[in-house]
């Protein structure tokens, strides 16, 4: 139920849509006389687009949650496994296609591979299932080991965990797949603003995880202003920020995560 609820209310939360909805809500009142409700709803949504679109709203939003987590200034000397998450490859094309696609978020498996070969006896765990409520798509967790074993990383290295559906069940499923014991490291590589909310999760299911985050968005220095990014990249930061701040007070809210911004130690 808290899948198909958070997906839902994604749908309608996300920027573009809740732009959209607000302007038909506008032209309804409109069209039953409340001019002034119509022109605060119109209102509301250019505003949320404009400072969607052309300010570093989303930059400020992901800065904080990308500057949680650094990696180790000294790594790791041994590393039994490495956790990626999902969500770094096109599940839709790769099923049509039978290829390895990345999308914007393929940072992840790029440094995974490249980690593979930094520790040639860690174990490799993929965890992502189909993250979609409508949309039909090959799971991370499927597609890839196509890439990964076309990187040069064996097949028997790798672990494949392909039921999950969100954050809080690749923790759990990860957890059940790899057994870490005690004493073991084990890398979490997922995006950056990621990072906070896959640990918090993480420990909640008493998988210790030494964060590794990549995907950056951001440079940590926008400020604030206007015109500061490219509009679709703009888009895409605010959209992910409100995302994953929603996302990290839900968790925090249903007690899935013990504190609502987890940070080192």
């Amino acid at each position: 139920m808290f899948f198909v609820m958070s997906k839902v209310f994604w749908f309608v939360a996300q920027p573009i849509s809740l732009t959209l909805l607000l302007i038909v809500l506008g032209l309804v009142a409109f069209a039953g006389a409340r001019r002034r409700l119509g022109y605060s709803l119109i209102s509301g949504g250019a505003l949320l687009l404009g400072l969607s679109v052309w300010s570093s709203l989303g930059a400020n939003l992901l800065a904080p949650l990308e500057g949680r987590f650094a990696k180790p200034e000294m790594p790791p000397e041994s590393v039994a496994g490495i956790v990626v998450l999902g969500g770094g490859l096109e599940g839709s094309i790769n099923r049509a296609r039978g290829g390895y696609e990345l999308n914007s978020s393929g940072d992840r498996f790029v440094e995974t591979a490249i980690l593979a070969r930094r520790f040639p006896d860690a174990r490799i765990l993929v965890s992502g299932g189909a993250g979609e409520l409508l949309l039909t798509g090959e799971s991370d967790a499927d597609t890839a080991p196509r890439l990964l074993m076309a990187l040069g990383v064996a097949p028997e290295r790798l672990i494949l965990e392909n039921r999950s559906r969100n954050t809080d069940e690749n923790a759990r499923f990860s957890k059940e797949l790899s057994k870490p014991q005690p004493g073991e490291t084990w890398l979490l590589v997922t995006s950056a603003f990621h990072m906070p909310r896959s640990v918090g999760l993480f420990r909640r299911a008493g998988f210790d995880v030494v964060p590794w985050p990549v995907d950056y968005r951001t440079a940590g220095d926008e400020g604030y202003g206007f015109f500061v990014d490219n509009a679709i990249d703009s888009l895409q930061n605010t959209t992910l920020g409100i995302r994953e701040w929603i996302g990290l007070f839900a968790y925090w809210l249903t007690g899935r995560i013990d504190q609502l911004l987890p940070g080192p130690g």
